[in-house]
């Protein structure tokens, strides 16, 4: 008897792994397919004033928690590097470390979430909310294909946006961290910045550039699709979906970010 029943649990248990790992690959393939559509639908003719619009609204208007974020992102890393590199007398290498910092890693990976957590959770209840009243039927009936109408502006706003903020929020706390290092805590200031330009190379802009281009692709990719399906959800319905799949959206965007990060710099190791 206690063999049956081990034999059931474990099949259970496989038979969970699996519908699990398969329900994993095909969403996986359903967005990638997603995104090829929408992104080639970006360079029809007609897009760039809907294009600039959500560039408005998703990089203009995300400026302010980039920026607030930004600063005291550098100021806290200029106040725990001084700390950290006071007891081996080598203050004056606060520069590098709080440029290499943010160019290489906190700009890209806080620039993204901040983003994502404002603007993404925003695309998919919007779009969320036209599926579920039935908007996006209409533009089919209307001849109008809804991928290019609402996907493709915001995949491409976004990509254009995160690389622009993403320098902002370097540029930022560089500035943060030169006021805690330099007028708070009397690290001398010419060394600061000599540190700052001599430590970043170019290869460190442009590798936070590519990481800031692929969470941007991930981030509104994942947030588009969860608004786009809301209506497939099975485990809710109506106004309730929508929340759950905004809930999803920002939650899986900001672990996707954190998965992606790795795996790119390792690639760029």
């Amino acid at each position: 008897m206690s063999n049956n029943k081990s034999a059931f649990l474990l099949t259970r248990f496989f038979n969970t792994v699996g519908k699990t790992t398969i329900g994993m690959v095909d969403n996986l393939g359903a967005a990638t397919i997603f995104f090829c559509k929408a992104f080639f639908m970006i360079f029809r003719p007609k897009q760039a004033q809907e294009i600039i619009h959500q560039i408005f609204y998703i990089g203009a208007k995300s400026s302010g928690i980039v920026f607030m974020v930004g600063t005291f992102t550098g100021m806290v890393l200029g106040l725990q590097m001084y700390h950290a590199l006071a007891e081996y007398g080598s203050e004056g290498a606060l520069g590098s470390s709080v440029g290499l910092s943010l160019v290489r890693e906190l700009g890209p990976v806080l620039t993204a979430i901040m983003i994502a957590a404002r603007a993404g959770s925003s695309m998919t209840a919007e779009i969320g909310i036209m599926r579920i009243s039935e908007q996006i039927d209409a533009l089919y009936t209307m001849r109008i294909n809804p991928l290019r109408y609402l996907i493709s502006p915001r995949i491409a706003a976004s990509i254009i946006s995160f690389p622009l903020l993403t320098a902002f929020f370097d540029l930022i706390g560089l500035v943060g961290g030169y006021f805690t290092g330099v007028v708070l805590l009397g690290v001398n200031s010419a060394t600061y910045i000599y540190r700052v330009k001599h430590s970043i190379e170019m290869e460190d802009i442009t590798g936070g550039f590519i990481k800031s281009i692929a969470f941007a692709i991930i981030v509104s990719t994942i947030c588009c699709f969860q608004g786009f399906f809301t209506h497939m959800r099975t485990d809710s319905y109506g106004a309730k979906s929508v929340s759950l799949s905004t809930t999803s959206a920002v939650v899986l965007s900001c672990v996707m970010i954190l998965v992606s990060d790795y795996v790119v710099t390792s690639l760029l190791m």
